[in-house]
């Protein structure tokens, strides 16, 4: 199943909880905030799968602050 997801590259976004909760049909999703590192979760896709030899784009995605400290040192260290 893993496989089959990286390969789709079909990723989709995902959201970070900040507060747990029941979301409802009609409740609203609001962005309070976006990092200036500009890296989609494709791009992260494309780092651990294909692309490892992408120094700037390695660097930016090891300086997300909403990365787990273990992914940010995964990519510190191709």
């Amino acid at each position: 199943m893993v496989k089959q997801f990286l390969t789709s590259r079909r990723t989709g976004f995902y959201f970070r909880v900040l507060q747990e909760g029941a979301v409802g049909a009609r409740d609203t999703l609001e962005l309070v905030s976006r990092d200036d590192n500009n890296v989609k979760v494709a791009d992260i896709t494309q780092l651990y799968v294909r692309e490892q030899d992408n120094p700037e784009l390695l660097h930016r995605t090891a300086q997300l602050e909403a990365l787990p400290e273990s992914w940010c040192n995964y990519f510190n260290t191709l």
